[in-house]
């Protein structure tokens, strides 16, 4: 979110208003939209290590340029952020790394004259000065050097008594701040001594988060990251049920039961649905910051001492911790749920974000079992059979958003899968998520206009049950439509089973071919990729198909 003043600085100012559209400006840095953004980004904790890249590279090319990263101080919960700090103290790269310290996390309580001395040692005089007194104390014979290593050792003590900087400093980075970084006469004056170093900086800035829009200075977290509202009282726009709110229900519904019932969250409490958890069984609810790898390896732990841990985050970042499901968890063959939101198309956030990926992922991971279920009860369901019908790793994978309608004449069962029509039809439709609401409003056109096809939903699509692969079988057409890629993804898997099975027929897979899905509106991305009523209709009609 710190892109969006980037934006306005670096000649977006007069399209902004496009921001997080179709086909308008990114919410995040895109190297193809302006030349001032060096590399996409949407992930938390990586522009440290980029940045260190960059001034790595400069300083083999013998370039005296300043290569600077601006951080969050959201970014020091994420390990990346220290394995590049680590790093990055062993050279003499002209690096700085701006901490905006928007919640004061880090120094609130260093007091007035540690203040003071930061903003003294802030200015370029200051600079010169210890430069100077340096020099002049090696001159002195015989002792210059001692006494120049006692005054930087009486220095260092007394800021390891004022600051809580010495971390820095001991990792190898100069440390400057704490800066109003709302005084602009200070930053100028504090990035002017950062640049005069040949080693990196840390420079840390104090803000104050939302500053300027008095909803937003009192509730950070929820204006963090928000969608449209009213500027007048802070409310959204659209309110309502989700997937995610629901999500929460049932775990306050769970853990009130069971008390080895545990939440995990990668700091997103709220965008998760469970806030309300967080309240109300504050010792089975961890936040344990931007590190979905430590996640994984906690919950590990909890299952380990007989607890249910359940850990909820977004399917974009579920990435991040791929090796951590493989070793940490599916190896160990211990019982945690790993509860997906943001599966499928996720909209206005763009390429970052978008949560097609998860499928393909996680059919390379040895005996897990994933749900995918399209509505509220068919969700209830899924984590009822996760947390109690299954006793290793489980994943349970739900879109963004609200349920969506589906015909009257259709009534799931939510059992692993379901069969909708004629067993001996000549065509059948499976899918499975968001899908299933285009495909079973299409599959009812097509069958009141005479076709012979039936439905398949898949609620439980890892592994594929036997019965569903039977069902397809003997079709002459088995048309699949899956929200995410196609390659590794569910559709392929399907026509692997079908293929074992004995299937003779033709298979029409509609996936997403490039996995990169740029920002639109959910609905108009469903539309793009041929995944409503429309979409289905015209593939299973079409000759093409």
């Amino acid at each position: 979110h710190q892109a969006y003043t980037h934006k306005l600085l670096t000649g977006r100012y007069d399209r902004f208003h496009t921001l997080r559209q179709e086909g308008g400006l990114s919410g995040f840095c895109r190297p193809d939209e302006s030349e001032h953004d060096m590399f996409y980004s949407g992930h938390s904790s990586t522009a440290a290590s980029s940045a260190l890249g960059l001034s790595t590279a400069n300083t083999m090319r013998g370039s005296k340029n300043t290569v600077v990263a601006v951080v969050g101080d959201g970014s020091m919960t994420g390990g990346m952020f220290y394995e590049a700090l680590n790093n990055a103290g062993r050279t003499h790269d002209r690096l700085i790394i701006v901490l905006n310290d928007n919640e004061m996390s880090i120094s609130e309580n260093v007091g007035s004259m540690a203040r003071y001395l930061a903003v003294v040692r802030a200015k370029p005089e200051y600079y010169r000065m210890k430069a100077h007194t340096e020099k002049l104390l090696k001159h002195i014979p015989v002792i210059g050097n001692e006494l120049s290593d006692a005054a930087f050792d009486i220095k260092s003590a007394l800021k390891r008594i004022i600051y809580s900087d010495s971390w820095f400093e001991d990792l190898g980075l100069h440390y400057i701040g704490p800066i109003d970084g709302h005084n602009i006469q200070q930053l100028c004056e504090a990035f002017e001594m950062a640049k005069k170093y040949d080693k990196p900086v840390l420079l840390h800035v104090n803000t104050l988060k939302g500053k300027g829009y008095d909803f937003a200075e009192r509730s950070p977290e929820q204006f963090h990251g928000i969608s449209k509202f009213d500027i007048n009282t802070g409310e959204p726009l659209s309110s309502g049920t989700s997937f995610s709110s629901n999500f929460g229900d049932i775990m306050c519904r769970f853990a009130s039961c069971d008390d080895r019932v545990c939440a995990i969250t990668a700091a997103m409490s709220i965008g998760t649905g469970l806030d309300r958890f967080s309240s109300e069984h504050k010792d089975r609810f961890f936040d344990i910051g931007i590190a979905e790898e430590h996640a994984v390896a906690f919950a590990l732990g909890l299952a380990k001492s007989g607890f249910i841990p359940v850990f909820a985050v977004y399917s974009t970042f579920l990435q991040r911790c791929f090796d951590q499901l493989l070793h940490d968890a599916a190896l160990q063959k211990q019982k945690m749920v790993i509860a997906i939101d943001r599966a499928g198309f996720v909209g206005e956030d763009g390429e970052t974000h978008q949560g097609v990926f998860d499928v393909s992922m996680l059919r390379s991971v040895p005996d897990i079992t994933v749900y995918s279920p399209s509505s509220y009860e068919g969700l209830k369901h899924a984590m009822q059979q996760a947390l109690y019908s299954e006793s290793k790793l489980v994943a349970v994978r739900y879109p963004r958003g609200a349920q969506r309608a589906i015909p009257e004449s259709i009534k799931p069962t939510f059992a692993d899968f379901d069969v909708f029509g004629d067993e001996n039809a000549e065509k059948a439709i499976v899918t499975y998520g968001r899908t299933f609401s285009a495909c079973a409003f299409a599959y009812e056109k097509l069958v009141n206009s005479g076709e012979s096809v039936k439905l398949i939903k898949l609620n439980r699509i890892i592994p594929v049950c036997e019965g569903a692969v039977e069902a397809a079988k003997n079709c002459k057409d088995v048309y699949f439509f899956e929200e995410g890629i196609r390659r590794g993804g569910a559709g392929e898997g399907f026509l692997f089973d079908l293929s074992k099975a004995g299937f003779s027929g033709k298979y029409h897979l509609r996936a997403i071919e490039n996995g990169f899905v740029k920002q639109a509106s959910v609905e108009s991305l469903l539309h793009k990729y041929g995944f409503d009523e429309e979409g289905v209709l015209s593939f299973v009609t079409s000759a093409e198909a």
